[in-house]
């Protein structure tokens, strides 16, 4: 943890917390991640996962706490915010109707990026997405794996320092998934972005991230290296780490953390 601990801080967060009412979906955590680093948020749903990456990137103000991105307040530098980061949710968010060259050009313009940068930029980055012989193709032509490397591209069109990824290669099969951490972790020494993401695939975040945060039921239950996982709950592999550090119930694949505050709410009312 040496190395992390001598890096900027692009990421600090102190005693976060968001409420619903009186459900607590992220309760007190703190952690902070360094730049260039590849860091992995991990958590079973409903965990606060969503919800933290949510305040990041100011789409939701907390309750309490403080957040720094990039060395920006959320709440009152939200443009500063949003020009430090790029992020890749889960659901695709391109348009379909344009060709992969028209969705990042209009992305360079939203980011008032010059014509003649936007323009290298744009073949350099679907060069390395693999992409640049299919600038012309409509995005509706284009496999999963093609639109997660596009979004992947795009959101870096402007060079933020942080790239926040949100379950990127849900749904892709084996090769793909690997094709895609390959330029992601291209992009990462290239240009030195800190990597924030979140996965269910396991052997992913073992795999690419540095240092690992698992998140369960609001409250941060471990950070560090894998190895340091393992060594912490006396296990072999990060998946018996994390069994043993989120338990083995099975929980609702389908349930948000605004879906499981909005049940609680009705519970409460039939009381």
């Amino acid at each position: 943890m040496g190395e992390e601990n001598n890096l900027k801080k692009v990421i600090v967060i102190k005693n976060l917390t968001k409420k619903f009412n009186d459900f607590t979906a992220v309760d007190k955590i703190s952690f902070d991640v360094g730049e260039g680093e590849v860091f992995a948020f991990l958590g079973p749903n409903g965990a606060g996962k969503t919800t933290t990456i949510r305040i990041l990137t100011t789409l939701l103000r907390p309750t309490n706490g403080d957040v720094r991105i990039n060395g920006f307040d959320p709440l009152y530098q939200q443009d500063e915010v949003r020009e430090s980061f790029g992020i890749v949710f889960q659901d695709s968010s391109l348009d379909e109707e344009l060709t992969a060259k028209e969705n990042m050009d209009f992305h360079g313009v939203l980011y008032k990026i010059p014509n003649d940068i936007r323009e290298k930029r744009v073949q350099d980055l679907l060069e390395t997405v693999d992409l640049w012989d299919r600038k012309d193709a409509f995005v509706k032509t284009f496999s999963g794996g093609m639109r997660r490397r596009l979004e992947i591209a795009r959101a870096l069109l402007h060079h933020p320092k942080i790239f926040f990824m949100d379950e990127p290669t849900l749904g892709l099969d084996a090769q793909t998934r690997n094709k895609i951490w390959e330029r992601i972790l291209e992009l990462n020494h290239k240009y030195k972005t800190t990597i924030f993401f979140t996965t269910h695939y396991l052997e992913e975040a073992e795999k690419m991230a540095g240092r690992i945060a698992i998140i369960d039921k609001g409250r941060i239950v471990a950070l560090g290296s894998v190895d340091e996982l393992k060594n912490q709950t006396n296990t072999s592999t990060l998946e018996e780490a994390y069994l043993s550090l989120t338990g083995k119930d099975i929980r609702d694949e389908n349930l948000s953390s605004l879906e499981r505050m909005r049940m609680h709410l009705r519970n409460r009312r039939k009381r």
